[in-house]
């Protein structure tokens, strides 16, 4: 796979629409961020090694074949929580880390507040992070979980400026991304356009 790739599949359009639409209430948000969770999840694994074995089915032996290496999620709060649903319903095997960051308001880098994670030893270990703006935070993620030991990191994002893109390659090379969109950057305020708003509290009902 390429250190990028953007879904296409209609599906991911359908979802993604869902997900852009103001109107959107809280409940059909996270169905359709559960549903991209999983679509982007499918891509991050698509060329995992994988090991061959057999079950055994209810006519026999069959073949069977699982991924080689342990699969981690390691969600950033809070809104990562949103795709992590989807990713369990398609790698229902795979651990779960957090990690917390949030902007130190003097310097404009994201601080850790939080971090736990799983044994990373040889694990493919996949980042959660909706929203990719600057990607100071995505960024910062890969930069710890390489300190922990994880060789490959993927950042599943919904939507990414090309400027997050470049920031993530430039500090962590080798980062794969898989994401939705790339929108056309950011505005004044420091959000995505054309976006889709916050999604923290698009997915939990918070807004003013």
């Amino acid at each position: 796979m390429s250190l990028v790739k953007v879904l296409t599949d209609p599906s991911a359009g359908l979802q993604l629409a869902r997900l852009r639409d103001a109107t959107t209430p809280p409940d059909l948000f996270r169905a359709a961020a559960r549903s991209l969770g999983a679509m982007l999840a499918m891509e991050a694994v698509r060329d995992i090694p994988v090991e061959t074995g057999e079950v055994v089915g209810p006519l026999g032996p069959a073949p069977a074949r699982r991924p080689a290496h342990p699969i981690v999620a390691v969600p950033v709060l809070r809104a990562g929580l949103g795709l992590l649903t989807g990713l369990h319903d398609v790698i229902p095997s795979a651990y779960v880390g957090m990690i917390g960051l949030q902007r130190d308001e003097d310097t404009l880098r994201a601080e850790r507040y939080y971090f736990k994670v799983p044994d990373l030893t040889d694990a493919w270990v996949l980042v959660l992070e909706p929203m990719l703006a600057t990607g100071g935070s995505a960024s910062a993620a890969v930069g710890a979980l390489h300190v922990e030991g994880a060789k490959q990191v993927t950042v599943l994002a919904v939507v990414a400026t090309q400027q997050a893109i470049d920031l993530i390659h430039t500090e962590n090379p080798g980062t794969r991304i898989v994401v939705a969109s790339i929108d056309q950057g950011l505005d004044d305020a420091g959000y995505i356009r054309p976006g889709l708003g916050d999604f923290g509290d698009r997915l939990f009902g918070t807004l003013d």
